[in-house]
């Protein structure tokens, strides 16, 4: 019986030892503060909402000065995926809560959906508006434009298109695209927040 055991206890000792042999995988060093601090992934979005200001040529306020908190507020809304209008992500949510974070900072008046009533808000998705209802709430809040947006997903990476839009007439008033990279971050957010 022990001459048994042996041979079974060797054989059982090679197996096991062949699955100690799978090489882990490395684990993914943790993200510091000053890395956070530094991440271009804000900056890059200010500078679009910079950009694209710059280009409008609407009345920013009554003094038709630009960056005065006196004129008429903006409204922005969520962009979505050029695919599928009706989705968004993570990352489109994102994108649109920093380009009103922005817009604020530089003095635009913004309104801010998500404490208003009688907005179309479909769950999980943020603030869409549909052409039909971008002039009602347009003129509820007496708002100069709208900031819409959509975002294209390739393989190496994020295409972005902003646009400011006269919500009396869908005219688009001002534009400005640019591109992320399709980092692990970025995929991160697509995947997470898919709907």
């Amino acid at each position: 019986m022990r001459a048994l055991s042996l041979p079974l206890m060797l054989v059982s000792g090679l197996f096991l030892s062949a699955c100690e042999t799978n090489p882990k995988a490395p684990a993914l060093a943790e993200t510091t503060y000053e890395q956070a601090l530094n991440n271009p992934f804000n900056a890059v979005n200010y500078n679009a909402v910079g950009e694209l200001m710059k280009r409008y040529q609407g009345p920013a306020s009554a003094s038709n000065t630009v960056g005065s908190v006196s004129g008429a507020p903006f409204i922005v809304t969520t962009l979505v995926n050029i695919d599928q209008l009706e989705q968004s992500s993570t990352l489109g949510r994102l994108i649109s809560e920093q380009v009103t974070s922005r817009m604020a900072q530089m003095g635009f008046g913004v309104v801010e959906l998500k404490v208003r009533n009688g907005v179309y808000m479909k769950r999980n998705e943020g603030e869409f508006l549909l052409t039909r209802e971008i002039k009602e709430v347009a003129s509820a809040h007496k708002a100069q434009a709208v900031i819409v947006g959509t975002y294209a997903e390739s393989s190496a990476l994020i295409y972005v298109s902003l646009k400011l839009v006269n919500p009396a007439n869908s005219m688009i008033l001002a534009a400005h695209d640019y591109a992320l990279p399709m980092d692990r971050q970025i995929r991160s957010m697509l995947r997470k927040g898919a709907y």
